[in-house]
């Protein structure tokens, strides 16, 4: 054996798990992609380190195609569109529809609700437990209630 190959730490020789990649953004979410089920697709890493690389927030597809064009990551809307979906139906992302018209994906995956700024187009969270909710109505036959999304609209007074 080398020199060098003897100082290699062993975690690091090829065939071994590697801690010495953990809390890589990049090492993480495609390990987060695999668990999900989903193959960690240079484009799917791709948005994914544009959506979940700064903390939670909430985005729209155009605003996250946008965001690709400017990071120089070649995707179309319609890759967008299909990643989102994917991403969602893994239970990566969460969706919000606001007036059937826009529909918002969350990176906050934990029980919250949000207000929604005067001109639709900025959510922000409202932390669990500030609002109440009362008696909630029987779903019909055969389903269960999943969640409760409450979108509280705001104005300047």
């Amino acid at each position: 054996m080398s020199d060098t190959a003897s100082l290699r730490p062993a975690a690091r020789r090829p065939g071994r798990p590697s801690d010495a990649l953990a809390g890589c953004l990049v090492h993480d979410l495609r390990g987060k992609l695999r668990q999900a089920g989903l193959r960690p697709t240079r484009q799917r890493v791709a948005l994914g380190w544009l959506l979940f690389g700064k903390g939670h927030r909430h985005v729209t597809a155009e605003r996250l195609y946008e965001e690709a064009g400017s990071a120089r990551v070649p995707v179309s809307l319609a890759t967008v569109y299909n990643t989102l979906h994917q991403f969602t139906e893994a239970g990566l992302l969460r969706e919000i529809a606001v007036d059937g018209a826009k529909t918002y994906f969350d990176t906050n995956l934990s029980a919250h609700h949000h207000f929604l700024e005067d001109g639709g187009d900025t959510l922000v969270d409202i932390p669990a437990g500030q609002i109440e909710l009362g008696r909630l109505p029987e779903p019909p036959p055969g389903m269960v209630i999943e969640r409760v999304d409450v979108v509280v609209r705001l104005r300047r007074a």
